[in-house]
């Protein structure tokens, strides 16, 4: 990232630019300013973003997801949450996921939803998430419409995999996955087309497909002017 960029960003936030406040900052000075019920941000009147390796006409109904984006707040150097899946799984076995899933109808708002997705997840309770906002809709190619919950998540909390569904929860620094030089671009076959789609390898977390493709997006949302 540029020492221009890093400078004009500075200047829309008094915290420092990675850390959990200087991210919410950031944030908030480019989300729409309609508050929903639970005092956050709605994303869902939004129009949504379709994923790289999306193809019209594939999908004819889309179901509602939820994810939720958490930073963490490690000082200067907020982190993102994220999980590995278990490799039993039906879908997406094995891969880099943020803590969500789908919307029930129990569920009183997409912010709820992302909430008691990621407890069930990884033992990480409402207690310590701050949600503030949403991006908007983010839609795949496997056919689900998900909405990013953003939030600050404070520290303290002890994750506790579910091992029915999650391998690993690990946290990646916010300013590697908000630097665009760590965003690759690549495109494979896939039900006889070739997708596109977004990679950011980490250590040995190689994250990818929709994960890296709401990454992205929160990138070009908040970091990229």
């Amino acid at each position: 990232m540029s020492s221009a960029l890093l400078s004009d960003l500075q200047n829309r936030t008094r915290h420092p630019l990675f850390s959990a406040n200087g991210f919410r900052d950031l944030a908030q000075a480019v989300l729409p300013q309609t508050a929903d019920q639970e005092g956050g941000v709605s994303g869902q009147d939004q129009a949504p973003i379709k994923d790289l390796a999306w193809h019209e006409g594939e999908v004819l109904q889309l179901k509602d997801a939820a994810v939720l984006i958490g930073v963490v707040d490690r000082g200067e150097d907020a982190t993102i949450l994220l999980t590995q899946r278990t490799n039993h799984l039906p879908s997406h076995a094995g891969q880099i996921a943020f803590p969500g899933g789908k919307v029930d109808e129990g569920d009183s708002s997409v912010i709820s939803t992302a909430l008691r997705e990621t407890d069930e997840e990884t033992g990480i309770s409402e207690e310590f998430i701050e949600p503030f906002g949403q991006l908007r809709p983010y839609i795949s190619s496997t056919g689900y419409r998900i909405f990013p919950v953003l939030s600050v998540v404070r520290p303290g909390f002890t994750p506790r995999p579910n091992p029915g569904e999650v391998s690993d929860i690990f946290e990646v620094p916010l300013h590697f996955l908000m630097d665009p030089a760590n965003h690759l671009q690549k495109s494979a076959e896939w039900r006889g087309k070739m997708r596109g789609y977004f990679a950011m390898p980490y250590e040995q977390y190689y994250i990818w497909g929709v994960t890296a493709g709401i990454l992205r997006n929160l990138y070009e949302t908040v970091y990229r002017l």
